[in-house]
This record gives structure tokens, C-alpha cells and sequence, in this order.
């Protein structure tokens, strides 16, 4: 069965900084016509540091919508033409003060492909140096240090909310040989 839907017109609904909406009509695989309310967003990286010794570094940061602080992996945008390995090398020195000499691929993921084209690379960064954070004006977070097997039961056990840090989580535990 052909499942492909053909964009027939596309309306910029609004134009932001991180994002931008778009209301487009489309021509359904059966002919019919349906509308399609997409965000797009230029992607991002989540990046886990993992020391030799079996710890990870997280960050806590209040996240407006939710109206709490969640406990996540550093992550961040992409720049324009920027490299997804050299954001997930500039967001965690930003974010952690940390430097990676090695970093691992864990794949991507997409956020929520219902309506949204954001695209999240992942990476474990390992050999890592520690130095100072460096944070956006508008960015204010606390460094955590814990044992990953202690976030990796913390995910399994429904503590850790943030699905991009659930994900890179898993998959450092299931890749823990190559890192």
C-alpha cells in the first residue's frame, strides 16, 4: 500500500527563534485531502559524559512548560552548518564545563514525527577533561554526578521524565562496550 502524502500547499503559521509552524494541505494516499499542522526545528544532539569509573553527568534545568526542574543529559540546538558531533562538543563544555576527547554515536531520534520534524543525535563522550560551565545568558542549570547504574534504574523505575535522556540512558547502558 502507497502511504505517501503530497504536500499540495504549505501556510506559515508563525516564525520563531527555535521553531516554526506550518498548517499544510495535503493529497491523502486514498485522494482525499487532509491538513497537516507541522513544527519544524533545525534538530539538536543529547550527549552523555561517562567516566571511566561507571558515573554520568546530568543537568537539572526548569523547564517552563512542565512548570518544574527535570534532571536530563546535556543537549542543545544545532547551529546553522554546524556538525551534530562538534554541538554535542559545544553544548556539553557550555553546559557541564566537561571536554570529551572521544565521543560514540547512539543514533537519533525524532521527538514526535505526529507533527514535528525534530531530529536528536545522540552521543556517549568519554576520555573527558573538567573545567568551568560556560551557559547561555538564559540558561541556568545545576551539574549532577551519579553512578549510571543508578540513572539507569531511575529510568526503568519512571524517575527520569525527559525521553531524550530515558533514550541515550539505555542505549549507553546497552553500548557500555564500545564506551
Amino acid at each position: 500500500m502507497e502511504l505517501t502524502e503530497k504536500t499540495l500547499s504549505s501556510n506559515t503559521v508563525y516564525e520563531g527563534r527555535i521553531i516554526t509552524v506550518y498548517n499544510d494541505e495535503v493529497e491523502l494516499p486514498n485522494g482525499h485531502t487532509s491538513h497537516r499542522e507541522v513544527v519544524r526545528h533545525r534538530g539538536a544532539v543529547c550527549v552523555l559524559p561517562v567516566t571511566e569509573d561507571g558515573y554520568v553527568y546530568l543537568v537539572r534545568q526548569y523547564r517552563y512548560p512542565f512548570a518544574e526542574a527535570l534532571l536530563e543529559a546535556p543537549a542543545g540546538k544545532l547551529e546553522s552548518g554546524e556538525s551534530p558531533s562538534d554541538c554535542a562538543l559545544r553544548e556539553l563544555k557550555e553546559e557541564t564545563g566537561i571536554t570529551a576527547d572521544g565521543l560514540v554515536p547512539l543514533g537519533k531520534m525524532y521527538v514526535s514525527p505526529g507533527y514535528c520534524d525534530e531530529v536528536i543525535h545522540l552521543f556517549a563522550a568519554k576520555d573527558l577533561s573538567f573545567g568551568g560551565q560556560q551557559p547561555d545568558e538564559d540558561e541556568f542549570l545545576d551539574v549532577v554526578r551519579l553512578p549510571l547504574s543508578e540513572v539507569y534504574s531511575d529510568v526503568l523505575n519512571g524517575k527520569i521524565d525527559d525521553a531524550k535522556t530515558q533514550l541515550i540512558i539505555l542505549k549507553t547502558v546497552a553500548e557500555a562496550d564500545k564506551i
